[in-house]
């Protein structure tokens, strides 16, 4: 069966909010297949089908995955959603209609795609990712520094905050932390294992310790997870870092794509469009100068 290339779309991000009930709908990234969907073929009846269930669920669920193969058992498409484990089923429900609209604009026909809104997370596809652990550094996004530069106190605060989120005080998918005036939270898909779920939030702490060292706020989006910090009031975020701007499940591929030289990591592209930063150099590649992907 075809594997799925996802090329990750990022959009430009004003600000974070000092809430947990910030925008939920608000958009982080986006991923699209290449490969698309033949009209009226079995595998888009088992999509559609698929994507109605997973909007069906969300009404009465933080958390759902579902296998659609009843148009035909050879062509199956997968899928789940989360929701951050705060938001009331309403707000869930919201979420993930709103994770469907965005990618009917952003992937449309596509054979496999996934959204990360603030909120919630949605994917589907034809390769079977449900209950596969995955700590790819998808998106990483920090705020400012703390005002007067470094500042021993704050930084006390944020490591012991998002220690509270890997030492066992909050188990389970969704957990927060605090200290003084920092606070975090992360959140894990719901077919993660306790072990897996550890795993990960434990990776994508160590990412924004690495990643945003006197940052009053950041984010940090893996495969399977997200954890964040942030500091009281609302700041205006500075700096961003892309680590996996490729996710590659076995396909290599050789079209022309632009990518941005300063975001790059060896056989990693960013989809060219509108959703590019301004500060970032950008380049197109033609056919005979691509990067190899890994097949």
């Amino acid at each position: 069966m075809t594997n799925l290339l996802l090329i990750f779309l990022f959009a430009r991000v004003a600000s974070l909010s000092a809430s947990a009930s910030d925008g939920y709908t608000d958009f982080v990234y986006a991923g699209c297949s290449q490969p698309k969907c033949t009209p009226g073929s079995p595998y888009q009846f088992n999509v559609e089908s698929l994507l109605a269930s997973l909007a069906n669920a969300a009404a009465y669920s933080s958390y759902a995955n579902f296998t659609s193969n009843a148009a035909a058992s050879s062509f199956p498409a997968y899928g789940l959603f989360q929701c951050r484990g705060d938001l009331p089923f309403s707000d869930c429900h919201s979420c993930v209609r709103s994770a469907l609209s965005q990618l009917s604009s952003l992937c449309p026909s596509a054979a496999g795609a996934a959204v990360q809104l603030r909120g919630c997370f949605l994917r589907y596809g034809n390769d079977s990712f449900l209950g596969k652990p995955d700590t790819s550094v998808l998106y990483k996004k920090c705020g400012p520094p703390a005002g007067g530069g470094y500042n021993s106190g704050m930084l006390g605060m944020r490591d012991a905050a998002l220690a509270d989120l890997t030492s066992g005080s909050s188990p389970g998918s969704y957990r927060i932390g605090a200290a003084g005036y920092v606070q975090a939270m992360a959140q894990c898909v719901g077919d993660q294992s306790a072990k897996h779920c550890e795993d990960c939030v434990a990776a994508a702490v160590s990412e924004l310790r690495a990643a945003c060292g006197f940052a009053v706020a950041g984010d940090a989006y893996l495969g399977k997870c997200f954890a964040r910090y942030w500091s009281n009031g609302i700041y205006t975020s500075k700096t961003d870092h892309g680590k996996r701007l490729l996710m590659i499940t076995g396909v290599a591929g050789a079209h022309p794509l632009c990518f941005c030289l300063d975001f790059i990591l060896s056989n990693f592209f960013l989809f060219s469009g509108d959703v590019l930063y301004d500060r970032w150099r950008c380049s197109c590649l033609n056919r005979d100068s691509f990067i190899n992907s890994p097949s």
